[in-house]
This record gives structure tokens, C-alpha cells and sequence, in this order.
């Protein structure tokens, strides 16, 4: 019967989670970049509103704005863009096989 080197087994053992260490770490990296990055363009975002607000309380029309290629804006763009609550739910409900929406809460 062959001997069990425990030093050897260990040594393969660490080299094994050093590969998967590694390939976390680069996760852990990737992800705090996003973070970073994120937290820079909501920043940004915010400057621009203040910038915007600024233009408009100094004369500036939102429709002047517009035509120089200035619209409101991209994270009041995004906020625009979500559908409206009452169709968001709408969409959202449960839906019960063979039950219809006008029958529903309704006993037979």
C-alpha cells in the first residue's frame, strides 16, 4: 500500500484554493470598481441636475435647453421612462390558471 504524504496532500490542497482565491479576488476587484464607478456617475448625475436647475433659474427655457441638444438630464430621463404604478401592477399580479381577470372575486 502506498504512504500518504500529508505535507504533499496539503502543499496540492493550497496550490488548488490559491487558483480559486485568486480568481475571487478578481471578483472582489471587478465588483468595488462598479462600486466605484457607480457611486462617480451618481455624483456626476447630481451635478448635472444642479447644473440644469442653475441654467433654468437663469433664464433658461426647458425648451431652449432642448434645442440645444441640452434635454433634462440622463437620470431624469431614466425616472421618466418607468411605467406607471397602476400598470406595474397590473403586470405583476398573480395569475391563476383558468381564472379570468373579470371573474375574479367572483363565486360561482
Amino acid at each position: 500500500m502506498a504512504t500518504i504524504d500529508l505535507e504533499t496532500i496539503k502543499d496540492q490542497a493550497r496550490k488548488l484554493l490559491d487558483s480559486r482565491i485568486a480568481s475571487v479576488t478578481d471578483l472582489v476587484i471587478a465588483r468595488k470598481r462598479v462600486d466605484e464607478l457607480r457611486e462617480q456617475l451618481a455624483e456626476a448625475e447630481r451635478e448635472d441636475k444642479r447644473a440644469y436647475v442653475r441654467a433654468t433659474k437663469d433664464g433658461w427655457s426647458e425648451d431652449e435647453l432642448k434645442k440645444l441638444g441640452l434635454n433634462n438630464g440622463p437620470a431624469a430621463t431614466r425616472r421618466t421612462r418607468r411605467a406607471p404604478l397602476d400598470s406595474a401592477r397590473a403586470e405583476s399580479a398573480p395569475v391563476t390558471p383558468g381564472v379570468s381577470a373579470s371573474s375574479e372575486g367572483v363565486n360561482p
